[in-house]
């Protein structure tokens, strides 16, 4: 028997199914801290952060805090926050991938290079030895900028020892552990007050807007947006945040964000591939591996790619040394079958150091897909997810 509905009657059913689903998912946030910025993070309370944003809100906001800056980095790229307040230069990345800027909560500062007595200037650091905290801090991306500045980079250095306080560096340096490392200017200037001569200043860094950054997803509603701005300005010392009064220059970000290190354009003996190939090579029988952690790959991926993760320690340089990393996953691949790497795109390494270890493995038709998710999810590409 068929039954007929009423007009009103099914109205009322899709009014009815409207209100009972919420307006967009729960909201994400996450708590980046720099090494020389701890206490600020330890000041700041996630769980009052989660309320006060939820009331505002109207939805749950789960807030999330990591000292991996390299972790929170890959979550730029791959939109895995509604809300990064983090360091300049995670927020920098953020901004060239689809959020936009609430502001900071201090205002801009400088950073210097400082080096033993004896070094004359930044170009004297051939092969020289360098103490920087972890690769993806605010420090270490000075660190390539000022050495860019006199035509060298890292593979330039004999060591560049990453550890974790940047203060550290300069006990390094008075124990004649490392020729160089790079500090605050305001931190450098106490320093030397109590140890004179016992450094100098060998490069100083252009303006970096200070302390935590706040930049939210551009998809978000207009008005949720809005809102947030306005708490972060005015109400964030509740949660133990100084609030975001300083808004540094959009071209400060764009400064930082250019100092990190982009891979090459080109592999020799690898086929770099656009999204559109990878496509018709998929249906042709190519195998694409996703070289990301686990929590992007289970987030979203192309579908059919095998999951065969990168665990990468090495530099994010050319010269980078292969034996820090693990890609075991490599031994369960086909060599004889067309092979495409990805990740993160132009900005993320792993791939392209996937794509190397293929080659030295005997690979013989390697294929990478520098462009990555980024370039798969700008073409409308199909998504998958677990």
């Amino acid at each position: 028997m068929t039954r007929t509905f009423k007009p009103r009657q099914l109205l009322l059913w899709a009014l009815a199914g409207l209100a009972a689903s919420p307006a967009w998912a729960d909201l994400s946030a996450v708590v980046a801290i720099e090494p020389t910025s701890r206490k600020d993070g330890l000041m700041l309370s996630r769980p009052a952060l989660e309320a006060q944003l939820g009331k505002l809100t109207g939805q749950t906001v789960n807030v999330t805090t990591t000292e991996d800056l390299t972790d929170a980095m890959r979550a730029t790229r791959s939109g895995g926050y509604d809300l990064f307040i983090a360091p300049a230069q995670v927020a920098a990345s953020a901004l060239a991938h689809g959020y936009e800027l609430i502001g900071s909560t201090e205002p801009s500062e400088q950073y210097v290079m400082v080096g033993k007595p004896q070094i004359a200037s930044t170009g004297d650091m051939r092969k020289g030895r360098i103490y920087l905290p972890q690769q993806d801090s605010i420090y270490t991306y000075m660190a390539r900028g000022m050495l860019n500045q006199s035509g060298l980079s890292f593979k330039d250095l004999r060591t560049v020892e990453f550890a974790r306080y940047p203060q550290a560096g300069l006990t390094a340096l008075m124990l004649g552990l490392s020729d160089a490392t790079v500090i605050r200017r305001g931190d450098y200037d106490a320093w030397v007050k109590e140890n004179p001569g016992a450094g100098k200043v060998l490069a100083t860094s252009g303006a970096v807007p200070g302390g935590f950054s706040v930049a939210v997803k551009k998809d978000l509603p207009p008005d949720v947006r809005t809102k947030i701005a306005k708490w972060f300005a005015t109400s964030a010392p509740a949660c133990g945040m100084k609030p975001v009064a300083s808004r540094a220059e959009l071209t400060e970000y764009k400064a930082v964000a250019q100092l990190g290190t982009f891979t090459p354009k080109s592999l020799p003996g690898a086929t770099v591939v656009s999204a559109g190939e990878v496509m018709q090579m998929m249906a042709q029988g190519a195998v694409v591996v996703d070289t990301r952690n686990d929590k992007e790959y289970k987030a979203k991926h192309i579908p059919n790619a095998l999951f065969v993760p990168y665990h990468e320690k090495s530099l994010k340089d050319v010269a980078y040394d292969p034996a820090l990393d693990d890609f075991s996953g490599l031994d369960k691949l086909d060599p004889s079958k067309p092979t495409i790497f990805h990740c993160n795109g132009p900005e993320c390494w792993k791939s392209y150091k996937a794509s190397r270890a293929a080659l030295a493995k005997g690979f013989k038709q390697v294929y990478w897909f520098r462009g990555g998710m980024p370039e798969w999810e700008t073409n409308g590409m199909q998504l998958a997810k677990e």
